[in-house]
């Protein structure tokens, strides 16, 4: 796959990851997973993972003016409901106790972490609040897909070379002893 399609996929599935609701049916961190283990290169990961963080903060940004503008209605809409309003509820909860670091803290608790920037809208904390903890938030969750998969790629690369170095050198001992029992039974047989 080319960089430019590759990245294309990762900003949709980080933003839809993100997103209001969306992350629920696009298991976003397994594309970005897939997607950084087929990425090479130190300039293409930072770019994937630049690419990752900004779309998942659009997504959280998504969230944010959602909340914004339709407030506490949006916990009785079809999607929340479909998700779980008891997901709403933690949100909530969370962006209570928090506040706007909450949108930070709750990056890595799947299904929360995608109401959590709606329920800060709600509560109308400020852009000012708001944004550092998204860039935050969504750059340590890409930083960690993205460098988990380009790990996985790696540690797939040396398991690959590893093993082929084995498969090697069992090549070379079973040559050697088909040598060996036909030496044996060639000499067997000339004293015999």
């Amino acid at each position: 796959m080319d960089p430019t399609s590759r990245f294309a996929l990762a900003s949709v599935f980080a933003f839809a990851e993100s997103g209001l609701g969306a992350g629920m049916f696009v298991p976003g961190e397994v594309a970005v997973l897939v997607l950084s283990a087929g990425t090479e290169g130190t300039r293409s990961l930072l770019t994937l993972f630049l690419v990752v963080a900004v779309s998942s903060s659009a997504g959280d940004h998504l969230g944010y003016f959602l909340g914004i503008r339709y407030g506490e209605r949006l916990r009785e809409t079809r999607l929340v409901r479909r998700i779980g309003q008891r997901h709403w509820d933690r949100a909530q909860t969370l962006f209570h106790r928090h506040g706007a670091a909450a949108v930070f803290l709750t990056r890595l608790l799947p299904v929360v972490r995608t109401l959590t920037p709606a329920t800060a809208g709600v509560g109308s904390v400020r852009y000012i609040r708001f944004l550092p903890a998204s860039l935050a938030g969504a750059s340590m969750w890409s930083a960690l897909y993205v460098s988990a998969g380009a790990l996985a790629s790696a540690s797939v690369r040396e398991a690959e070379a590893t093993i082929t170095r084995i498969l090697w050198v069992l090549l070379g001992v079973a040559a050697v002893l088909t040598i060996g029992i036909v030496w044996w039974r060639r000499r067997r047989r000339s004293v015999l």
